[in-house]
C-alpha cells in the first residue's frame, strides 16, 4: 500500500493497489502476469473495435467499402506510429522517475509529454490534410475505391488529437503500474464504437463515412476521460511539478519516442510499398488483404502490449537500481508471449475460412482466398515474432534505442524486395510469402542485441 501525505493536511491519502503498482518488488512471474493481463485485454478490445470497422463495412456496405478502408489503412498506421512512439517515450521516462520516487520530475515529465503531444498532433493534422490524397495516388489505389478511401482518411485526420492524447495517457497509466484503468476506458469505447458502426452503416447507410465517424467519436470520448483521470490521479501524489514544460525532460522523452516513431514509420512506409504491390491485383485482393491484415494486426498489437509491460518493468527497475531483475523479467515475458501466441495460431491457421467469413459474404470468393492465404503464411510465425516484440520491450526500457531501430531494417528490406520478386512468379500469393523471411531476420537480430545489452551495465 502506498501512503501519501498531502502538504498542509493532517489526513492521509491512500492509493489503492490496483491504481499504482510498483514493479520493482515481487518476482516478475507474479507481478508481470497480474500487470499484463488487463493491458492484454485492453489491446484485445481495442483491436476488436478496429476489426468491427472492417467487419461492418464488408458485411453491410460491401466488398468495395472494405477495400477502401483497407487501402487507406497503411497510411493511418503512419499516424499511429507517432502515437505509439509518444506512448513509449512518455511511459519509459515516467516509469524511471516513478521507480526512483522522484514525483516532482515525474509530474513535470507528464505535463511536458501532454504539451508536446498537442503540438505534434496539430502538425500531423496539417500534414494529413495536405498530403493524404496524394499518398493514396502514389500507392496506385484503384479508381473504384479511391474516393471512399480519401473520405475515410479525411475524417480519421480530424480525430488525430484524440488518438495522440489517448495513447500518451495509456503510456502514463502503464508507467504507474496501472493497467486496469485503460481497460475500463476501452471496454466502454469498444462497445460504443461497435454500436455506432452498426447504426451509422447498417441503418443510416453512411458506408465508409459511418465507419470513420464511429471511430472518431469513440476515440474522442476515451481520450477526454483518460486525460481527466490522469490529472485527478496526479493530485493524490506528493509534491508539485518542477516545471510545466521542461526541455531536458522533453529530450529524454524524445530519446525514446523518436527512435520508436522512426521504427514504426519505417515499417509503415514498408507496408505502403507492400500495399502498392497488393493494389495491382485489384479490389478483391485488396479486400481480402484488408481483412487478413486487420486480424494480423490484432495478434501483433497483443504481443506489443506485452513488450510495453516489459518496458515499464525494465525502466522502473533501472530507476530503482535493481538491474539484476531484468533477466528475470525477460524470461517471464517470453513465457507470456509464447502462451499468448497459441490461440492466434490455432484460429488463423486452422480456421482461416471462418475468420474471413466474419468480413466477407460467400460471393466474394477471390477476396476470401487472398485473406486465407495471407493468414496461413503468417500465423505459424507468431511464436517467433511474439518473442521478438517482447524482447523489444526490454531493449526500449533499457534505453538501447539504437539496437531497437536497427533490428527493424531487415524486415522492411526483405519484405519489400521479396514481395516484388515472388509476386511476379506466384501472383498475390507471392506477397504473403515474403512475411516470414523478414520476421526471421529481425527476430534473430533482436535476440543478439538483447544478449549484448544484458551483458553490459544498463543506463539509468
Amino acid at each position: 500500500m502506498i501512503v501519501i501525505y498531502r502538504k498542509g493536511s493532517p489526513h492521509r491519502i491512500q492509493q489503492k493497489r490496483n491504481m499504482i503498482t510498483d514493479l520493482t518488488k515481487e518476482h516478475p512471474d507474479k507481478t508481470l502476469w497480474r500487470f499484463a493481463l488487463p493491458l492484454f485485454i485492453s489491446v484485445i478490445f481495442q483491436q476488436l473495435y478496429n476489426i468491427a470497422d472492417s467487419m461492418i463495412a464488408g458485411r453491410f456496405a460491401g466488398e468495395h467499402a472494405l477495400a477502401a478502408v483497407g487501402a487507406s489503412y497503411p497510411i493511418t498506421v503512419i499516424f499511429m506510429a507517432f502515437a505509439v512512439g509518444s506512448n513509449l517515450g512518455a511511459s519509459v521516462v515516467v516509469s524511471r522517475y516513478f521507480g526512483a520516487k522522484n514525483y516532482q520530475k515525474m509530474k513535470a515529465a507528464i505535463s511536458t509529454a501532454f504539451i508536446s503531444c498537442g503540438v505534434l498532433s496539430a502538425a500531423l493534422s496539417l500534414f494529413g490534410c495536405l498530403f493524404c490524397p496524394l499518398m493514396m495516388r502514389l500507392i496506385h489505389t484503384p479508381e473504384n475505391i479511391y474516393k471512399d478511401g480519401v473520405l475515410y482518411l479525411n475524417i480519421y485526420i480530424y480525430g488525430l488529437a484524440f488518438l495522440m492524447f489517448y495513447n500518451v495517457s495509456t503510456g502514463i497509466f502503464t508507467a504507474l503500474g496501472d493497467s486496469k484503468t485503460p481497460l475500463y476506458f476501452l471496454l466502454g469505447s469498444s462497445a460504443g464504437n461497435i454500436l455506432l458502426d452498426y447504426i451509422f452503416v447498417a441503418h443510416f447507410h453512411w458506408d465508409v463515412a459511418g465507419v470513420a465517424w464511429a471511430t472518431f467519436l469513440a476515440q474522442g470520448v476515451s481520450a477526454v476521460l483518460a486525460l481527466v483521470t490522469i490529472l485527478r490521479r496526479l493530485r493524490c501524489l506528493p509534491g508539485k511539478s518542477s516545471a510545466l514544460f521542461d526541455r531536458s525532460l522533453l529530450g529524454q522523452i524524445a530519446a525514446i519516442a523518436v527512435p520508436s516513431i522512426m521504427q514504426q514509420s519505417v515499417l509503415s512506409i514498408g507496408n505502403l510499398f507492400v500495399q502498392d504491390i497488393v493494389n495491382r491485383f485489384g479490389s478483391s485482393v485488396i479486400a481480402g488483404y484488408s481483412a487478413g491484415v486487420k486480424l494480423n494486426t490484432f495478434a501483433i498489437n497483443s504481443f506489443m502490449s506485452l513488450g510495453s509491460c516489459l518496458s515499464s518493468y525494465t525502466a522502473q527497475n533501472i530507476g530503482a537500481g535493481k538491474k539484476d531483475r531484468i533477466p528475470l523479467g525477460f524470461r517471464a515475458g517470453i513465457r507470456l508471449a509464447l502462451i499468448a501466441a497459441v490461440p492466434f495460431v490455432i484460429l488463423y491457421f486452422g480456421f482461416s475460412r471462418r475468420m474471413m467469413g466474419l468480413f466477407l459474404e460467400n460471393t466474394s470468393r477471390e477476396a476470401i482466398r487472398a485473406g486465407m492465404e495471407f493468414l496461413r503464411f503468417v500465423s505459424p510465425c507468431y511464436f517467433m515474432i511474439a518473442v521478438k516484440l517482447t524482447t523489444d520491450g526490454i531493449i526500449r526500457g533499457a534505453g538501447a534505442m539504437k539496437y531497437f531501430v536497427i533490428a527493424t531494417v531487415p524486415d522492411l528490406i526483405l519484405r519489400i524486395i521479396l514481395a516484388n520478386i515472388f509476386s511476379r512468379f506466384f501472383q498475390s500469393t507471392g506477397i504473403w510469402m515474403a512475411w516470414p523471411f523478414g520476421w526471421v531476420a529481425t527476430t534473430a537480430l533482436t535476440i543478439i542485441f538483447y544478449r549484448k545489452i544484458a551483458g553490459k551495465p544498463f543506463r539509468s
